[in-house]
């Protein structure tokens, strides 16, 4: 019997299928990147290896890195992988929390590397070796995807629709005027502590620049064992928070001992329906996500609106433009004794600290030409720029810290005290422009 002429391509077919599951459902890798001796057990890495999901790993978005190779007895540090450019590193991973550990130098010359995964999440900022020198950073990241696990999936707004976050793999930007990466090592963090971050454009990983979020920032306070699962969304209000099953994904995934922080109030107070307003429908849904969270065993954490830059410049104070909302959130979270950060005192005294003209430097404010493809200045008072967002994380960090949570144990040992009222200069603090941008601002306001 002669077998049909397909069936040669559908076993290979069935062989590639079959390739790709396998890949796809594998939870660990160790990478050695460079051109000399390969470290047994490790995965040789070339500018070569290009990102596809039938390899499942690689360099990836157009991006590349040269190959070095150094003498000396540790095939691990002796060679490496080099760029003074951005590149971008991807690897297939199924949804879940996972160790990320990279180590970073050069056995002779200096290195300079900050790192980043995913939707622009800050891991590591600017870090320097000198020559001879190395550094080994363990960072907890996790990966998530749409499908709820009851049943469904969740409505993403056709902007989420290319976002690193919402893919099926992990990515990884290094950035900085000579990273060398020697080795990177990802294992399953599956009893790591997950904060999920419930709210909008002023929580949300935002993917391009000079756009950010505290929600992006705060990784970086973190100490191995806390992965930071940002389900906030640009325009969102906790009605349309639940509407797109963003709260039934997070109820699927959070377990005992994670925690569920909320905060919403910019888009809300322009909901006008007969049963909206600070003290209705804003107020009754924050109880709910507080109670669903409780039944889960994890810990619910409000969080007041971040305030909009609104001066009085008669007495150079910051005017509240979110009405009752703030005290609503307040209200709610001392009848359901929860912890609250109020975001709103805080960034309104970081404002009034900076002043009416230095506050904008903390906002995406810019003339025009500053990015490319940007014709005419931007000027939005609710949107962080990076260094705003970095400034706000601190200041969830030290709401942390005043609640006493169990989080504030996983802080990272660098992390400093943060007062508001005396903010970080812009001049000290450094950030590496991640290579897309866009001058269209995100949903709300």
């Amino acid at each position: 019997m002669t077998r049909p002429s397909f069936f040669p391509a559908f076993l290979l077919s069935l062989a590639l299928a079959a390739s790709a599951n396998a890949q796809s459902a594998k939870t660990s890798y160790k990478f050695d990147f460079g051109s000399g001796k390969v470290t047994p057990g490790y995965t040789p890495v070339l500018p070569t290896n290009v990102y596809s999901p039938t390899t499942g790993y690689g360099f990836d978005f157009n991006t590349t890195a040269t190959a070095v190779s150094r003498t000396g007895q540790d095939a691990l540090k002796g060679d490496f992988v080099t760029s003074d450019k951005p590149f971008y590193f991807s690897v297939n991973l199924p949804e879940g929390n996972y160790n990320v550990t990279v180590t970073l130098g050069d056995a002779q010359g200096p290195s300079s590397t900050s790192l980043k995964a995913e939707s622009r999440r800050l891991l590591l900022e600017q870090t320097t070796t000198a020559p001879g020198k190395f550094t080994t950073q363990t960072f907890t990241i996790n990966i998530k995807d749409r499908k709820i696990s009851t049943g469904g999936e969740v409505s993403l707004k056709p902007r989420e629709l290319g976002k690193l976050d919402w893919d099926d793999k992990l990515t990884l930007e290094f950035n900085g005027s000579k990273t060398c990466l020697n080795a990177l090592e990802i294992t399953p963090a599956k009893n790591a502590v997950t904060v999920y971050l419930a709210g909008n454009s002023t929580v949300v990983n935002q993917d391009d620049e000079p756009w950010a979020a505290w929600g992006q920032m705060i990784p970086r306070f973190f100490k191995p064992g806390v992965a930071i699962a940002n389900h906030a969304e640009s325009g969102l209000t906790l009605g349309s928070f639940m509407g797109s099953h963003r709260l039934e994904k997070v109820l699927s995934v959070i377990k005992p001992g994670d925690y569920l922080f909320i905060e919403f109030g910019h888009n809300d107070q322009k909901e006008k329906g007969p049963n909206d307003g600070a003290f209705k429908s804003y107020t009754e849904r924050l109880k709910l996500f507080v109670s669903e969270a409780k039944k889960k065993g994890a810990t619910p954490v409000i969080l007041t609106s971040t305030a909009r830059r609104n001066f009085d410049e008669a007495t150079g104070k910051n005017v509240n433009s979110l009405g009752d909302y703030p005290d609503a959130a307040r209200k709610v979270a001392k009848e359901e004794n929860v912890a609250l950060i109020d975001l709103n005192q805080m960034t309104t005294q970081l404002y009034e600290a900076m002043g009416v003209e230095d506050s904008k430097k903390a906002l995406v404010h810019y003339p025009a030409n500053t990015y490319p493809g940007q014709t005419q200045a931007l000027a939005d008072n609710t949107h962080f720029n990076p260094y705003g967002a970095y400034e706000i994380a601190k200041c969830v960090v030290e709401g942390i810290k005043v609640n006493k949570l169990g989080l504030t144990k996983f802080l990272r040992n660098d992390t400093p005290t943060f007062d508001p009222n005396h903010p970080d200069a812009l001049a000290s603090w450094h950030w590496a422009d991640s290579p897309k941008n866009d001058v269209v601002k995100p949903d709300g306001n």
